[in-house]
């Protein structure tokens, strides 16, 4: 049987045990401070990100991973004869899927197989378990691919912001608008759709209150029985508080096979701060 590496990069914030037990290898999108430059969760973790914004003042900037780095990656698994399943960042959201296009097409297009998650962060990653499931089925690289990207629209990710501060300080949100909303305590919530990233609510209030307006749509989904129980994961950036009571609340309703907290990485959390929180799973139909 031919042997298939399962590849996806740092923006799927899978834990490291998760990697390794599952066979996984992750190629580190970058963060920059400066003329500094840093591999995503490998030079740098979400800590010490957090610890360099309070520091400097500003936040980083986030880049995609580069043709050459692929070509290196891709050549390594294709001499160990390795087909290859590579899951990305969404196309719409990084160019890191590009950068993989072009390094598949300057090697051996046949073997390299590349899926557009058309998400971000633990999005991807339910298509990353997925996939790796498939592959121990013994399906093929190029069926893998087949049936993941029936499965990519039916991924659902949303995301509760805890504080503005990251929106404003990205550009996303005017001090104004940072301002009325630290007052009144909004709680936007962000939701991946199309792979693109939208607020489709705002809640206003404690923190709980955004938590809540997530999971009456996860259990509405549960009560049509139209979640693919397989795995949920439950993704944050430090809201450690928030992801016990997340777990509480769905283990009240429902027993997913696997209900998985997943921490977000350097280049997810420059994006949203601290406390940003969100539950990620997978429909049955659209």
């Amino acid at each position: 049987m031919q042997k298939i590496k399962i590849l996806t990069d740092s923006t799927a914030d899978l834990s490291q045990d998760l990697l390794k037990k599952r066979d996984i290898d992750v190629i580190a999108l970058h963060v920059e401070f400066d003329h500094e430059s840093f591999d995503d969760g490998i030079t740098i973790t979400t800590e010490e990100l957090y610890q360099k914004v309070e520091e400097k003042g500003k936040l980083p900037k986030t880049a995609a991973v580069s043709p050459g780095e692929f070509m290196i990656r891709f050549e390594k698994y294709l001499k160990e004869d390795y087909d290859i399943v590579y899951i990305s960042i969404g196309s719409k959201i990084s160019s890191t899927y590009q950068s993989a296009m072009i390094a598949r097409d300057a090697l051996d297009a046949n073997r390299i197989h590349l899926i557009d998650s058309k998400n971000l962060s633990s999005g991807i990653a339910l298509l990353v378990l997925k996939a790796c499931d498939l592959r121990d089925k013994g399906l093929s690289a190029s069926q893998i691919k087949e049936e993941l990207e029936k499965i990519v629209p039916l991924v659902r990710s949303q995301f509760a912001i805890k504080t503005l501060d990251y929106l404003h300080k990205g550009g996303r949100a005017s001090g104004t608008a940072k301002l009325i909303g630290t007052i009144i305590q909004l709680k936007p919530i962000i939701q991946v759709r199309q792979g693109l990233l939208d607020v489709y609510k705002k809640p206003v209030g404690k923190m709980s209150r955004a938590l809540d307006v997530m999971l009456d749509d996860f259990f509405e989904e549960v009560h049509k029985d139209n979640i693919d129980l397989d795995y949920v994961m439950i993704t944050h950036s430090l809201a450690h508080k928030s992801s016990k009571y997340m777990h509480h609340k769905v283990h009240q309703v429902v027993k997913p096979k696997q209900l998985i907290e997943s921490y977000a990485g350097c280049v997810i959390s420059s994006h949203c701060g601290q406390g940003t929180i969100g539950i990620l799973y997978i429909v049955k139909n659209a």
